[in-house]
């Protein structure tokens, strides 16, 4: 794997498990178990069955756990410890190939995008469990599944593109982050 491939798939699966960890890790497990893709050596272990069952299982129990208003901010809150870490160690082994210097970078790289994916996540879901009808919470949530899976597969076919759209995300996300951070002081102000 080349530095431009891994840097893509660092950024990729570092915005991707700021969303839905555990549907990155399936996701890239089963892309190696089926050959769609050639994970380094490190991560071969990700398309084993075992880590499969897992992700998978853990993936229903978050599916299940962001359906619920609250439930999920409490959810979110503890993977905020969870997911940027995770995704920094990916990018670690994803690099495996190359230098020292280029695995820090995607690692550091991937965790950064990560805490920023799950950061813009948590503040919209929490955002959104204000108004009582639970419809656009679950359509959030089902989004930001299959954007994970989505993005997890289309940053192994295409790493080029998908380092623009990473990027595009990013802004977006920043948007979002600012629009909210005015919607939480405009709320506290009406307090």
């Amino acid at each position: 794997m080349n530095p431009l491939q891994a840097i893509s798939l660092a950024l990729g699966a570092g915005f991707s498990s700021g969303l839905n960890l555990y549907a990155t890790v399936a996701t890239l497990g089963l892309l190696e178990r089926f050959h769609v893709v050639h994970l380094p050596d490190k991560l071969h272990v990700l398309s084993h069955p075992i880590v499969l069952g897992f992700a998978v299982a853990l993936y229903i129990l978050e599916f299940l756990a962001d359906k619920v208003p609250y439930l999920d901010t409490v959810w979110d809150f503890l993977h905020t410890f969870i997911r940027p870490p995770a995704a920094a160690v990916l990018a670690f082994g994803v690099s495996a190939g190359l230098g020292a210097e280029w695995r820090w970078a995607a690692a550091l790289l991937a965790g950064g995008v990560a805490l920023t994916a799950h950061g813009t996540k948590a503040s919209t879901r929490a955002a959104v469990n204000t108004v009582p009808e639970p419809f656009s919470n679950w359509a959030l949530s089902i989004g930001e599944d299959l954007l994970a899976v989505w993005l997890t597969w289309f940053t192994t076919a295409h790493p080029i593109f998908a380092i623009v759209l990473v990027a595009l995300l990013l802004i977006l996300c920043f948007y979002l982050l600012f629009k909210l951070f005015h919607f939480l002081r405009r709320a506290l102000a009406t307090l």
